[in-house]
C-alpha cells in the first residue's frame, strides 16, 4: 500500500499567504496541516508516499524530508495546475501495480485508517453536505450500498453526498489506464483533468466502488474554513503547557497553542488562536485566529485573522485623559 498526496494546488482562495508558503504547510493547531495527513497514514502501517508537488513545492519537500526521514518517500512535480486527476497520473512510474490511498493535500479526514487499508475494496470516502456543488458528488444505491455515479461540482446534483477528498484503490491498472486516457485525449471537467472523471470511467467499466463515512471532515482550502478547522482541533486536545518565560503580565484564554521561542507581554491570547516560533507579541488582544512564525504584532487587536509568517504590525496607541460626559469614535 503506498499514499499518494497531491499538494501542488496554488491555494489562490488563501493568497496572499499561499505566494511565499504551500498550502499544506500552513500551521494548524501548532502544527503544519501536511502533519495531519501524514501521520494517521504512517501510524495506519503506510510507509512508502508519493508528493505531487508544484508551486513552492521544493518547501514541501525540504520539510517532509526533514520532518520525517523514516518514510520512504518520492516527489513529482506537477508543472502546469491540470488538475487532481492529471496529479494522480503523475505517480503512476512509483505506483506501478500497487494499492493506493489517495488524499487531498488541503484535507483533514477523521476515520478507521487502518480498517480502511486494510479493505479488499475500492473506497471512497463520503460526507453529506448542505451545498454539493463545490465537490465531487456520489450517488450511492442504498440497497446495494455501491457508488452508482460520480460528477464533479455538478450544477445540479443528483445527491448532497461529497467526495471529502480520500481514495482507496485496489483496481490501480485500471485507474491509470481512464487516467491515461483522459491525458492523452485531454478529456476535462471544469476545465482540468478530473479524478473524479476517472472514477466515473472506472465505474462505467464495472469496477465496483464502496463508499465510507467520515466522521470529521475539515476543508482547508479557504480562510474560514481553515479558521474553523483550527479551533476544532485546537479544542480536540488536550492544553500544552506554556514554557515558563514566554507569557508575562497576560491572559491566556484556552484553547491555544503557542509554539517555542514566543514572548508574549501585556495581552489577551484566545481562545482558538495558533501562534508559531519565534514570534513577539506585545499590548494585543487576539482570538479566533492564526499567527505565523517569527512574527512582530504590538498594539492590535485582531480576530478571525490569518496572519503569515515575517509579518510586522503595530497598531494605533492611544494615551487619553476624558472628562466626563465625552463621546469619543476611532472607526
Amino acid at each position: 500500500m503506498k499514499a499518494i498526496i497531491p499538494v501542488a494546488g496554488a491555494g489562490t482562495k488563501l493568497r496572499p499567504h499561499t505566494h511565499t508558503q504551500p498550502k499544506a504547510l500552513i500551521p494548524l493547531a501548532g502544527k503544519p496541516l501536511l502533519d495531519f495527513i501524514i501521520d494517521p497514514l504512517h501510524e495506519a502501517g503506510i510507509q512508502e508516499f508519493i508528493f505531487i508537488t508544484g508551486h513552492l513545492g521544493e518547501k514541501i519537500r525540504a520539510y517532509v524530508e526533514q520532518k520525517y526521514p523514516f518514510l520512504q518517500s518520492h516527489f513529482v512535480h506537477q508543472t502546469e495546475r491540470e488538475g487532481v486527476g492529471h496529479a494522480v497520473w503523475l505517480a503512476r512510474e512509483w505506483v506501478q501495480h500497487d494499492e493506493v490511498l489517495i488524499m487531498l493535500g488541503d484535507t483533514i479526514c477523521e476515520f478507521d485508517y487502518k480498517a480502511i487499508i486494510q479493505a479488499r475494496q475500492n473506497l471512497l470516502g463520503i460526507k453529506k453536505v448542505d451545498d454539493p456543488r463545490d465537490f465531487g458528488v456520489a450517488e450511492i444505491d442504498e440497497a446495494t450500498q455501491r457508488i452508482l455515479h460520480v460528477e464533479e461540482k455538478p450544477q445540479i446534483p443528483t445527491s448532497n453526498t461529497a467526495l471529502v477528498g480520500v481514495y482507496k484503490i485496489i483496481d490501480t491498472d485500471a485507474l491509470f489506464d481512464c487516467l491515461t486516457h483522459q491525458v492523452q485525449h485531454n478529456i476535462r471537467s471544469h476545465d482540468e483533468i478530473q479524478l473524479t472523471d476517472a472514477i466515473e470511467c472506472m465505474i462505467r467499466k464495472g469496477i465496483s466502488f464502496v463508499p465510507f463515512k467520515v466522521t470529521v471532515w475539515f476543508d482547508c482550502g479557504r480562510k474560514d474554513k481553515l479558521l474553523e478547522s483550527n479551533a476544532t482541533l485546537l479544542k480536540k486536545q488536550p492544553p500544552v503547557p506554556i514554557p515558563e518565560g514566554v507569557v508575562e503580565n497576560s491572559i491566556i484564554v484556552q484553547p491555544v497553542s503557542i509554539a517555542e521561542g514566543c514572548r508574549i507581554k501585556d495581552s489577551i491570547i484566545g481562545p482558538n488562536v495558533t501562534i508559531g516560533e519565534h514570534t513577539l507579541i506585545h499590548r494585543c488582544i487576539i482570538q479566533q485566529s492564526i499567527i505565523g512564525a517569527y512574527s512582530k504584532l504590538k498594539e492590535v487587536v485582531l480576530s478571525d485573522s490569518l496572519i503569515g509568517s515575517d509579518a510586522h504590525i503595530k497598531g494605533l496607541s492611544q494615551h487619553l485623559n476624558i472628562g466626563d460626559n465625552t463621546e469619543i469614535d476611532f472607526a
